[in-house]
């Protein structure tokens, strides 16, 4: 991400939360207010009594999430065959807050980060119907990729000089060659098909399992309509083997496709790595095998 987010100087805590609800939505005031255990980049979330949530963006970039899902999320639920949020109601700046947040249905499940999985292909399934119900929605009228999607669903060509300058400080780290294929590769397969509905940010932390299986998706604070390409990225974040043969197989997309799909992937694994600013973080080990398993995909796919 290259864009210079104004952070809020007070502490996003349920103590805020709750003031915010007493003081505009009273009717939920005596609702108890609790964090959730994993917490998101993108956003701070409570839980409000049992079936509610409250959904307060980190960072003021992220404040348009809040328009969008609060826009788009009850128009497309109907078309999708698994539960994602749905809003009740957008708060304004309040007791300090800067910006506008929301309340939600909550969602049961685990993050399929921390959750046990039963059955990884059978996930890797689910999820690809998911996808293709949510690539069947009528896209004519939906936000086109832009910096509200920190470009997800647009061209990977707005990210290239974040991959040569995190190529250039990891030179001694990884086959910068190999990697510099692979983003060629992707930067060479234009997308040349009608916008889809993207969801943009499909972390195993956005994916909620119960009873080992996928039962929901959160967080379409990314969502726009474009190129579907950034949604494969989970292809090699959380699948292997089977399973990730098994998401392909599944997704009815060309190539080019999963070509442009391994490039989002290696940029964000980059940047991370290379510790760029706006990089969320994560483990060094992590991004190593994401990198490793792209490169591998690559030379697969060009049977070498």
């Amino acid at each position: 991400m290259t864009s210079n987010h104004t952070a809020f100087t007070g502490e996003i805590d349920p103590a805020l939360a709750r003031r915010l609800v007493a003081a505009q939505f009273p009717r939920w005031a005596h609702l108890p207010v609790r964090a959730v255990s994993r917490q998101g980049w993108d956003n701070r979330t409570f839980r409000l009594g049992d079936e509610l949530s409250v959904r307060l963006p980190s960072a003021r970039y992220y404040e348009a999430s809040i328009d969008k899902e609060q826009r788009w999320l009850p128009r497309l639920a109907p078309h999708l065959p698994l539960p994602i949020p749905v809003p009740l109601e957008m708060g304004a700046p309040g007791e300090g807050y800067p910006w506008r947040w929301s309340v939600n249905r909550w969602l049961d499940g685990e993050t399929a980060d921390a959750a046990a999985i039963a059955d990884r292909t059978r996930f890797a399934i689910d999820l690809a119907a998911f996808l293709t119900a949510l690539h069947r929605i009528d896209a004519a009228d939906g936000p086109p990729a832009g910096p509200h999607s920190f470009w997800r669903g647009g061209p990977l060509a707005t990210y290239d000089a974040e991959i040569r300058a995190a190529l250039a400080e990891l030179s001694d780290r990884i086959d910068g060659g190999a990697a510099m294929d692979v983003w060629t590769a992707a930067l060479s397969a234009d997308w040349r098909g009608a916008p889809v509905w993207v969801h943009g940010d499909l972390a195993p932390g956005n994916l909620l399992v119960g009873d080992g299986r996928l039962r929901g998706v959160i967080d379409f604070g990314q969502t726009c309509v474009g190129d579907p390409a950034c949604d494969l990225a989970v292809a090699w974040t959380f699948f292997d083997g089977d399973s990730r043969a098994a998401f392909r197989a599944d997704l009815t997309l060309d190539a080019g496709t999963w070509a442009r799909g391994r490039g989002w992937t290696l940029w964000k694994a980059l940047i991370v790595l290379a510790g760029l600013p706006g990089a969320n973080p994560t483990g060094a080990d992590a991004c190593h095998r994401i990198i490793g398993d792209v490169l591998a995909d690559h030379r697969g796919e060009r049977g070498s």
